[in-house]
């Protein structure tokens, strides 16, 4: 279609070019654009024809009634320019889009959704040749989906023309049907098929077609009916003697197999055949019947979840695993992997179960093919598809190829390209007989060995800026094979001499894995020479490798060796001993540091107390001195304020004495008026205390309760304004706010529900801002008997699908940030790190779909600069928190313990109070410690002193 329309626009075009030269340029030029529009228009209208009229024709300029009126107008372009101005812009910008994209996958060729806004560009432009090759190129790389493939082979059989053109559409469905399971896909197949049964081998390849399409998708319970309806319905079109016989035994064979609608095939096979159905057929039937209950369970979950429903898949397969039918578990795996080809645990455990149950090697390459193909970014499923490669013995320069593929797979981590160097490095080995002394597997492993380093420092380091391999284990592989092997222990000094130079000298199991070498394979006098320079540079743990050296000389070596021996161990030990006496008095003089510190600001409060209180104390009493003069001055008839309350906290009211009653003429101090009891609360300043009665916590109630912490301090009401908030959770028994002695609020509360439920419901409310202030909600549980219980609802792990983000200008939202985020690929979630306040820090963590997305962001964003800042965008992988190590006295040989702080039994507390007055404590002196019993203190006592005494220290201070 949109070559005929190309051809007609050309023939239109013919008269106009006849002209001058310029015109003639000009002429074509426009002849040339014309001629795309055209093409667009036609696969617009193809389209329109595959969509159905959901397409909105109007807005893409496609109806039948006016497709002659655009190709005249196209062949009359030049003589109404201004009518085509505006579809020459949009062709312009479409121009630049493309050359962008193309640009785009100069640089990176794994850019997915870069290939598809390729192609669906380039076919609105009616650049035909381009998006085959633009196809081709994204068919090399990634598997298409069934969308994808479906178009393409909708437009290749609408300009097949001849046998060839047949030829190039049968080729792309084999290369359509290779890529997943698609029940559409093979339907297409077989019907397409059925249009070149007048060629040579025509029913025969129809046939074949529709049998392959039953031993891929027969048995989909919900799809596979209408491959068997197509292939029934094409055997009984043929006018042949034995289509009968055929008809028969796909209703047979269709029958056998559970399927939905199986009644209705029953009874379309009543009517059709003439004869009664045989017994077997019919027991055949019921049979599956009976299965079709124990799938309908499993499909029905399917057909209720939303995709890509993997849990619901996964139970599936682990149904079918149990009954062992190979088939049908082929089958699921290949329809979950449809909806889940991004999932790299799913392919692991399909090539997993193809590698040690069916072991066929076109299934099993074919998967391995397939999966590094839907997530090259996993090191694992490239590994296996190595080890598969070489199980079957495929050629070595396929093995080869593949590899090369790997490396250019751009992994995640640093560490998955020495894992990948590690499986090739072994298929290598395994290919050289070491019984020769030289060959060419030989040098070609040594070559390798030699390129991974060379890699490593080089490419991978300069990726990652470290080389994953800090241990260089692909470095004592090597050596190990040297020594083992080869028998060449110059080469493996050699390699272990370079893996010490690379900091590696100071670690005591690397000294001993190069002894256990030399032990092995050397002689004495290098392991002795080894545990020499172990002794010399091991700073973790000396005492090891000095205890390994004494060994191999009381075993081995003469006397002098032995001095030699024990005086280099002596002297190392010692160095270290001191090194560590000294490493330790240091810490002590920190801790010492900080705890004069914390003494210091307890002091500093102290004292800032005690002013603050003796001015008050000045306060009242200037206050009390004012109130006399009042009252000897003034007029008695009226009390002030202030007297009144002191006389009502003094003196109990027992009732109200009205004015010249016998109570007042008495004389007695009888109030005038009694206030309510709640008014006594009020201190002097004016300030109200709340009455809150102490309400012990109820530890039964925790599975029906939420902490809620951070709140604002200011709250006003506190159960009045969080109570709506929970309420949306489930009913709601109690929300009990906490206040300190002086009725201040203390920013956190209890919210006690009817139910557990809601109770879990609520904690979905984490994080919710009450009055500009997150707010936590988090488990009730007693950290007395849960010690390690601790509340934090984020992964601390590395997570490859999730970013970090970092150098954020504090104004940046979470709306702006998804719109930067989202070009990369589909954005999960974003989350804003902010402090206890909601006030941002400039970091955010961004969840993308897949690994693969986060990998190219990564790319693309790290050092983008929003708002004159830079930011810094990596994997997320939290730093591990690091447990403060408890400071420990060290013993050195000779000499005393050195004092340790001894702590309560739960640690240096800020609650943790000494009753005994600074002035009275002194440095504790040595104390003598048990291996490992509590300290027992020196036998010197201090003298006693008399109640005097302590009188006079305390006067002193």
């Amino acid at each position: 279609m949109a070559t005929a329309a190309a051809a007609s626009a050309s023939e239109a075009e013919a008269e106009p070019k006849a002209g001058p030269e310029a015109e003639g340029e000009q002429d074509e030029a426009k002849a040339a654009r014309a001629r795309r529009k055209v093409l667009s228009r036609a696969v617009a209208a193809a389209t329109y024809k595959t969509m159905g009229p959901e397409w909105d024709q109007q807005e893409e300029g496609v109806s039948e009634s006016d497709g002659d009126e655009e190709y005249a107008m196209a062949s009359s372009a030049e003589s109404s320019p201004g009518e085509y101005e505006w579809g020459y812009d949009e062709e312009e910008k479409n121009q630049l889009e493309i050359e962008r994209l193309e640009e785009q996958l100069s640089i990176n060729v794994y850019d997915y959704n870069c290939h598809v806004d390729l192609i669906r560009l380039l076919r609105l432009e009616g650049e035909l040749t381009k998006v085959r090759m633009a196809r081709q190129k994204m068919s090399e790389i990634f598997p298409l989906t069934e969308e994808l493939w479906l178009e393409w082979l909708h437009d290749e059989i609408s300009m097949a023309m001849d046998g060839l053109d047949r030829e190039h559409v049968y080729d792309l469905f084999e290369r359509a049907v290779k890529d997943y399971i698609c029940p559409n896909i093979w339907l297409e197949y077989g019907q397409y098929s059925v249009g070149g049964i007048g060629q040579k081998g025509g029913l025969e390849k129809v046939r074949s077609v529709f049998e392959r399409a039953l031993s891929s998708v027969g048995l989909h319970m919900t799809k596979g009916l209408a491959i068997w309806e197509a292939y029934r319905e094409f055997e009984s079109a043929i006018v042949e003697a034995a289509r009968l016989e055929k008809v028969h035994s796909l209703f047979r064979r269709q029958l056998a197999i559970p399927l939905y609608d199986m009644e209705a095939t029953f009874a379309e096979y009543e009517e059709w055949s003439e004869d009664p159905i045989p017994e077997s057929v019919i027991q055949s039937y019921n049979k599956a019947l009976q299965q079709l209950e124990k799938y309908k369970p499993y499909e029905e979950a399917l057909l209720q979840a939303e995709a890509p429903r993997l849990a619901e898949y996964q139970a599936y397969i682990d149904f079918e695993m149990k009954i062992g039918d190979p088939a049908r578990i082929q089958l699921i795996f290949e329809r979950a992997l449809v909806e889940n080809c991004l999932v790299p645990d799913l392919w692991i455990r399909y090539s997993q179960y193809l590698d040690r149950q069916l072991k066929v090697k076109d299934l099993v390459l074919s998967a391995h093919s397939r999966a590094v193909r839907n997530c090259p970014w996993t090191v694992a499923l490239w590994s296996r598809y190595l080890l598969a490669l070489e199980r079957h013995g495929v050629e070595h320069r396929v093995i080869s190829v593949t590899f090369e593929k790997a490396l250019s797979a751009g992994f995640i981590q640093a560490t998955d390209y020495v894992e990948i160097w590690q499986a090739y490095l072994d298929y290598l080995r395994r290919r050289v007989d070491f019984k020769q002394d030289s060959s060419k597997e030989l040098e070609e492993l040594r070559s390798a060995f030699a390129r991974a380093l060379e890699y490593l420092k080089q490419e991978v380091e300069e990726r990652f800026s470290e080389s994953g391999d800090p241990s260089c284990l692909i470095m004592q592989n090597w050596a190990r094979i040297e020594a083992r092997l080869c028998n060449n222990m110059q080469k493996a000094r050699e390699l272990w001499d370079s893996i010490m130079t690379r900091g590696n000298a100071k670690f005591a199991n690397m000294w001993l894995e190069y002894y256990n070498l030399e032990r092995a394979h050397g002689d004495t006098q290098h392991c002795r020479k080894a545990l020499h320079r172990a002794v010399q540079c091991t700073s973790d743990y000396p005492e090891h490798v000095c205890e390994v050296l004494l060994t191999m000389e009381r075993t081995e070596g003469t006397l002098e060796d032995w001095d030699i021996a024990v005086q280099k161990t002596e002297t190392r030990l010692a160095r270290v001993n001191e090194q560590r006496i000294k490493a330790a008095e240091k810490e002590a003089a920190l801790a010492q540091q900080e705890e004069e510190k914390v003494e210091q600001r307890k002091r500093a409060r102290a004292e800032k107390k005690a002013l603050k209180k003796k001015k008050k104390t000045r306060g009242a009493d200037k206050h009390r001195a004012d109130e006399d003069d009042e009252k000897e001055w003034g007029d008695d008839e009226e009390e002030q304020p202030s007297k009144r309350r002191r006389v009502e906290n003094s003196v109990p009211p027992a009732g109200e004495a009205e004015p010249g009653s016998e109570a007042d003429l008495s004389g007695s101090s009888a109030p005038a008026a009694t206030e309510p009891p709640s008014e006594l609360k009020e201190v002097r300043g004016g300030a109200r205390r709340r009455d809150v009665p102490k309400v012990p916590h109820d530890s039964s109630k925790d599975g029906v309760t939420v902490f809620v912490s951070n709140l604002p301090y200011g709250l006003g009401e506190p159960a009045a304004t969080l109570r709506p908030l929970f309420e949306a959770c489930g009913d709601v028994v109690e929300v009990r706010p906490i206040f300190s002695n002086r009725g201040d609020f203390r920013g956190y509360c209890y919210v006690e529900f009817r139910e557990e439920a809601a109770a879990l419901q609520a904690l979905q409310l984490d994080r919710q801002s009450v009055e500009g202030r997150p707010m936590f909600v988090s488990p009730c549980v007693d950290k007395s008997k849960n010690p390690d219980f601790k509340v934090f609802r984020y992964s601390t792990a590395l997570e490859k699908h999730k970013l970090f983000v970092s150098g954020l200008p504090f104004s940046c939202t979470k709306e702006e940030l998804e719109e930067i985020c989202k070009a990369h690929g589909t954005v999960k979630d974003i989350r804003l790190v902010t402090n206890r306040a909601g006030k941002p820090k400039g970091l955010a963590y961004v969840e993308y779909e897949n690994e693969s997305q986060a990998s190219q962001a990564v790319l693309k964003m790290d050092g983008m600069t929003i708002r004159e800042n830079v930011i810094k965008v990596a994997i997320s992988n939290p730093p591990q928190r690091k447990v403060p190590e408890k400071l420990e006295a060290r013993k050195a040989p000779g000499s005393a313990l050195l004092p340790r702080q001894v702590y309560g039994a739960r640690g240096k507390g800020r609650t943790q109070l000494s009753l005994l007055p600074r002035a009275l404590q002194r440095p504790s002196a040595a104390t003598a410690q048990a291996e490992n019993g509590p300290a027992t203190p020196a036998t010197t006592e201090a003298p006693k002193m008399s109640n005097a005494d302590f009188a006079k220290l305390l006067l002193r201070k």
